[in-house]
């Protein structure tokens, strides 16, 4: 990493250092709303993206050119490395993953094996080449789906409101979860350390769906994983997100999980998620991101309150809650962008 990178401001916060000004990105910046990005779509799957080296690095780009944020996101997916060693899974639009043959059984597992990134995924550590060549001083961020999150799908088959065939896989066979999350982790981690390794200088671990777990769920049942993917990215000095929605009771969990940064959801405000955090991790959040498609007189005193909340303390990202929602104008996300820096 140059010192121009190591001095960007979204890498200074994940570090609690002091920054010229407040960095912001957000989550899913990288297509969904913008019309460039649409434009591709009518072309080419998520998945043919993902394995166009030059298209992932066009659409990677997009939201670091309009709207100007400090660090940018891999386009990517958190089922692509499971698609990469043969598993079968697709991306509905307007769904989410789908899987030919769900996880619930000890047999069911043989269709996971260990990620060969370099074999199975070459076009991914391309991609991020591209990438960073382009963004100089710009960060970019990598990541990965946590084990829980990434196992909901799979024991599912899709996405769930209440995943049940997950819940009842983890309580009535722990040593089947155990295993089948272990086999995640060390997938995901796989993943991160490629991206890292080919240029990536920060990583954000999604546990999306961690929020439908009570605490001690999480403690037991998901946190020694999550905790693998944060020990094997140790050495190689990078910040360390991690992130889920509906998680405010389990935030110092996920902190104690061994991220440097934390992200927090709308229903926190940033001051109460800082105190559940603890005062050695960064934290990242937290606009609700629905309010991004209301008018600016809407979003305005919404962004101001999560910067009074965050403060003045070194050590906050901005972003939204969650993702960016197809409907969001650009023109928002980049006024949005000139409030938080500077404010």
């Amino acid at each position: 990493m140059t010192g121009t990178l190591a001095e960007a401001p979204f890498l200074r916060a994940c570090r609690r250092q002091p920054t010229a000004h407040r960095p912001v990105w957000f989550m899913r910046q990288a297509g969904r709303s913008l019309p460039e990005y649409r434009k591709i779509r009518e072309r080419a799957s998520m998945f043919e993206i993902m394995r166009d080296p030059a298209l992932t690095a066009e659409v990677t780009l997009q939201p670091v050119r309009r709207l100007g944020v400090d660090a940018a996101i891999l386009f990517s997916d958190i089922v692509t490395p499971l698609a990469a060693i043969g598993v079968d899974v697709d991306i509905k639009p307007g769904v989410g993953p789908v899987f030919g043959q769900p996880v619930r059984t000890s047999a069911d597992l043989a269709q996971l094996r260990p990620l060969e990134p370099d074999a199975d995924m070459p076009w991914a550590a391309e991609a991020v080449r591209l990438v960073v060549a382009e963004l100089g001083s710009t960060p970019l961020i990598g990541f990965a789906g946590a084990p829980f999150t990434v196992a909901s799908y799979l024991v599912e088959g899709g996405p769930s409101r209440e995943y049940a065939n997950t819940k009842r896989l983890m309580r009535t066979d722990p040593t089947l979860w155990r295993i089948l999350l272990d086999t995640l982790a060390d997938i995901s981690l796989a993943t991160l350390r490629a991206q890292i390794e080919a240029g990536a200088s920060a990583v954000q671990v999604f546990d999306s769906w961690a929020g439908t777990l009570s605490a001690a769920d999480y403690e037991r049942y998901v946190l020694p994983s999550s905790r693998r993917i944060f020990d094997g990215l140790a050495d190689l000095g990078v910040p360390r997100i991690h992130f889920g929605v509906g998680t405010g009771e389990l935030l110092g969990l996920m902190g104690a999980a061994g991220a440097d940064v934390v992200g927090a959801d709308w229903r926190v405000p940033i001051a109460d998620a800082r105190t559940r955090i603890g005062p050695d991790k960064a934290v990242q959040g937290n606009l609700d991101p629905v309010l991004c498609l209301a008018p600016w007189e809407v979003v305005e005193p919404a962004a101001r309150d999560v910067i009074a909340s965050a403060g003045d303390a070194p050590g906050h990202i901005f972003n939204l809650g969650h993702g960016v929602l197809p409907d969001t104008n650009p023109d928002i996300l980049k006024r949005l962008v000139d409030l938080v820096h500077s404010a």
